[in-house]
């Protein structure tokens, strides 16, 4: 519908308007569903360029052990994690998931390579697809479509039987999916369809059902991040702030060596896999007062989110006070940067055909850049070295006629050489101007949130995600910011949000406020008054005149929500002897919204509910009450005729409208 034209008159809608006074009560122990006993708690980080999961028993809570170390991960790149990537046949079967899915498809020769779908770092796609449906398609390196929906479930399905298998070795019997609930995380900055999308998705991987949603909990990463951060002790993170030298290093020094050091104390505990939670509120968190804020700044391969949190005391629970903020700023810029210089040096038709020709070689460069990506520091002084996979040399001669040498000479890009054993050498100059566009516009958003009215005072910034493991971005962070806050990193930073994951299935109740992301209403006929309503918007229905279109509010955008809260508003038929009742639910982004016609507002649900066979004692002015549930991830709505007591119930839908 255009922006002018009625829905309501159009449609000659059955439809509602409010029972004055309106009102908004506040239910929360209306229906406490029945908490359903789950043996095993398991967590999936599906990240954009690495993925991995994490489980607790709920028996023995303080301890979190995360997955078997996966085989054929990369020199230079320890892991726990494995790359987000994955393989399907030729007939679209899933083959493959991970560095197995990588080193298959590398493997592969390249006449055969090109029939095969290979797909990496496709979570993107559901940040940046404006109009996210169950159709939406993913394109693999070979350039064919598949759905995007079969792949995330393809790669969720995967995981689950991961876990599962574990599970059962572990336990010496079968573990079913019925004993697991299953917690996944997204970014807090993705839109409603995104978050919806990555639950129909699991509920196709078979990890819970419609009937059964509880047992999924859809997590946000910062929350996540959050409720670890809670536990750490001192001896788990460190401190950028601690101006004073540490052992006699001064703190430039100490940003390099503390990672080293810690990344020493990981490596001897890596066969353990196990980490001890310990029951207790970590030291720095015990600094915290009622009422203090801090940031979580989650920084990963795709987005960057923040998202400021308050502690509330006693029992600490954390209330978001500024809603999640954030943009695709993640460590991939790194990588698009790279490939603009490679498109300098050799040319962008070049590169272009070399990605769609050598898929396999293509991957490889890449992985080559990654763990030279991971040795760039602020204070680093000898070149870094990135091997050319030979058939990137071949067939640049073969394309130009003239070698990789030669176009190196003559690109007047400076701060890269060639090195005589095939390889690229950066300056570190020349690396560090490749993370530069990123982590700039990471810590100018930093300082917009910063800037908000809500964001004074902040005690702590932690800084999480794999990206946080990069210097540069620590010092960038430290620079900018230290001054104001403290700068914490986690040790195994990268591991942090899918141990808060863990923490947060054993415990959902601990976030108890969150702001709501849109603005949500239901479509509903006022009475018309002249001078205050637009004359287009006049209807008039057996001799009444009313406002069509009308955007009856439930909650605004940006407001704070319990989890769990109920809002109920009442209405009645705009004609006594409707028959049925259709109540068409609304969101928008906007929080000022007047007409459900305004540009922006999308529908989400729809609620009918029949009014046929009931008796004539209805009273002439009949009650229904509408209620919205805002729970994790997942609204519900139900209307209600007082009268009867019949009910239908609906959940808010922002896929298939």
């Amino acid at each position: 519908t255009s922006a002018y034209s009625s829905p309501a008159k159009s449609l000659g809608d059955p439809g509602i308007t409010p029972l004055s006074p309106s009102h908004i009560g506040k239910d929360s122990d209306a229906d406490d569903a029945v908490e359903q006993l789950f043996l095993v708690v398991v967590a999936i980080d599906f990240g954009t360029t690495s993925s991995g999961y994490a489980y607790s028993f709920t028996k023995e809570p303080e301890c979190i052990h995360v997955m078997r170390r996966w085989e054929g991960g990369d020199p230079g790149v320890s892991s726990q994690k494995t790359p987000t990537t994955i393989l399907l046949t030729p007939e679209r079967k899933f083959h493959s998931f991970g560095y197995a899915a990588r080193d298959f498809y590398h493997d592969l020769d390249p006449t055969e390579s090109k029939h095969w779908l290979y797909f990496e770092k496709f979570k993107m796609k559901l940040h940046t697809t404006g109009n996210l449906t169950m159709e939406t398609d993913l394109t693999a390196a070979n350039g064919k479509k598949v759905k995007a929906l079969e792949i995330f479930a393809y790669a969720l399905q995967f995981f689950k039987e991961q876990a599962l298998k574990e599970l059962s070795d572990q336990g010496g019997s079968d573990f079913e999916n019925t004993e697991v609930r299953w917690v996944i995380t997204v970014p807090a900055i993705w839109k409603q369809p995104a978050k919806q999308f990555m639950r129909q998705a699991a509920y196709k991987a078979g990890m819970a059902s419609p009937e059964n949603p509880e047992q999924l909990i859809i997590a946000l990463e910062p929350e996540a991040a959050s409720i670890y951060c809670r536990k750490l002790r001192l001896h788990q993170m460190i401190d950028l702030s601690s101006r004073a030298p540490v052992n006699g290093y001064s703190p430039s020094d100490t940003i390099g060596t503390g990672f080293t050091q810690a990344k020493e104390h990981i490596r001897r505990n890596r066969q353990s896999r196990t980490f001890l939670v310990e029951n207790v509120i970590g030291e720095i968190w015990s600094e915290l007062e009622e009422g203090d804020r801090y940031i979580v700044v989650d920084s990963g391969g795709g987005t960057v989110d923040m998202t400021v949190h308050q502690i509330r005391l006693p029992e600490g629970h954390l209330k978001e006070l500024y809603k999640a903020t954030g943009g695709p700023y993640g460590s991939l810029g790194v990588d698009y940067e790279f490939e603009k210089l490679l498109c300098k040096i050799f040319g962008e038709d070049f590169i272009e055909q070399f990605k769609i020709k050598r898929p396999a070689a293509w991957v490889d460069l890449m992985i080559a850049f990654e763990s030279r990506k991971r040795a760039a520091a602020p204070d680093r002084t000898n070149p870094l070295n990135i091997t050319l996979p030979f058939s990137f040399i071949d067939y640049y001669k073969k394309f130009r006629g003239h070698s990789v040498e030669h176009a190196l000479r003559k690109s007047n890009v400076d701060f890269v050489k060639w090195s005589s054993q095939g390889m690229l050498r950066m300056s570190p100059d020349a690396m560090n101007a490749l993370f530069k566009p990123t982590i700039d516009q990471i810590v100018q958003h930093l300082s917009d949130v910063f800037d908000k009215p809500e964001v004074t005072n902040v005690k702590f910034l932690f800084l999480v995600g794999g990206f946080a493991e990069s210097p540069l971005l620590q010092q960038a962070v430290q620079n900018a910011f230290g001054s104001r806050c403290r700068v914490i990193i986690p040790q195994d930073v990268g591991l942090t949000i899918l141990k808060g994951a863990v923490l947060f299935g054993l415990d959902p109740a601990v976030i108890k406020v969150r702001r709501s992301p849109l603005t949500y209403g239901v479509g509903v006929l006022n009475r018309y008054v002249e001078g205050k309503h637009p004359p287009e918007k006049l209807l008039i229905k057996d001799g009444t005149r009313w406002c069509t279109d009308v955007f009856d509010k439930f909650i605004s955008a940006d407001q704070s929500v319990a989890l769990g809260e109920t809002v109920t508003r009442s209405y009645t038929p705009a004609k006594p002897s409707q028959l049925v009742i259709v109540i068409n639910i609304y969101s928008s982004e906007q929080d000022n919204v007047s007409f459900i016609t305004e540009a922006g507002v999308k529908k989400c649900g729809t609620l009918r509910l029949d009014l046929t066979g009931t008796d004539a004692s209805v009273p002439n002015r009949r009650e229904i009450k509408t209620l919205m549930q805002f729970g994790d991830t997942e609204i519900k709505a139900m209307a209600i005729d007082v009268a009867t007591s019949k009910s239908v119930k609906v959940g808010i839908d922002f896929l298939n409208y």
